[in-house]
């Protein structure tokens, strides 16, 4: 069995706020709190748990997306006004040539976690 990542915790300022909002912009689904946790399933085998804490030390999180993601993504932020960017020191320049990849970006929520989002095409 090959080694996957099941979960992990991303430290926040409101659990419940930053689940919606990451789930929102990803296109994904916020079911609602577990426990302490305000849960995200990413796809079947990752989880990311949104934890409430009162000094949020913010984690970078990245993912790889197909164009078709990527284009729902982009249009979500554009439509909410998020900030984003090509470079995590410039995440509020409005680009996405990514140099890693064909497109990309980066965008961060309220607890300074720092989503980059990777498209091949």
């Amino acid at each position: 069995m090959p080694i996957t990542l099941n979960h992990t915790i991303v430290p926040a300022v409101d659990n419940e706020a930053a689940a919606r909002f990451f789930a929102s912009v990803m296109g994904l689904e916020y079911l609602g709190a577990e426990r302490h946790f305000a849960p995200v399933r990413v796809n079947d085998s990752l989880t990311l748990d949104f934890m409430s804490v009162e000094n949020p030390d913010g984690h970078h999180l990245a993912f790889d997306v197909d164009p078709a993601s990527f284009d729902g993504i982009l249009a979500r932020l554009r439509a909410a006004g998020v900030p984003y960017g090509n470079d995590p020191g410039s995440s509020d320049n409005g680009r996405t040539d990514h140099p890693l990849c064909a497109r990309g970006l980066y965008f961060t929520d309220d607890a300074g976690n720092l989503y980059e989002v990777m498209s091949p095409e």
